[in-house]
């Protein structure tokens, strides 16, 4: 079984910066794609970004150039840098973990972003 455990959330002013890690755990082996995403209220649940095991990285339209995703393998850990946050970016952040042909979700963490 694999267990996915997020952290990091919380209440942000705009233009400020935030970094949300993941912690992957359990029978595995190295994860393929790590990827985080997320879901607004009343929205559906939409790709941030996301990253392969070589670490080759993908990002949704709206974050690109603001968020950063980077993966450690050895810990088998994603972490997510989120710069100029802007109320827009207000969700739950949901950490994704594909190992071999499953995927594996966190329970997300609460991502604030108000003045």
């Amino acid at each position: 079984q694999v267990q996915v455990v997020e952290s990091g959330g919380g209440l942000v002013q705009p233009g400020e910066s935030l970094r949300l890690s993941c912690v992957a755990s359990g029978t595995i082996f190295s994860p393929n794609a790590m990827a985080w995403y997320r879901q607004a209220p009343g929205k559906q649940r939409e790709l941030v970004a996301d990253i392969t095991s070589g670490g080759r990285t993908n990002y949704g339209g709206s974050v690109k150039g603001r968020f950063t995703i980077s993966r450690d393998n050895a810990k088998n850990t994603v972490h997510l840098q989120m710069n100029t946050l802007k109320p827009e970016d207000t969700a739950v952040y949901y950490c994704n973990v594909k190992v071999g042909a499953y995927y594996y979700w966190g329970q997300g963490t609460q991502v604030t972003v108000s003045s």
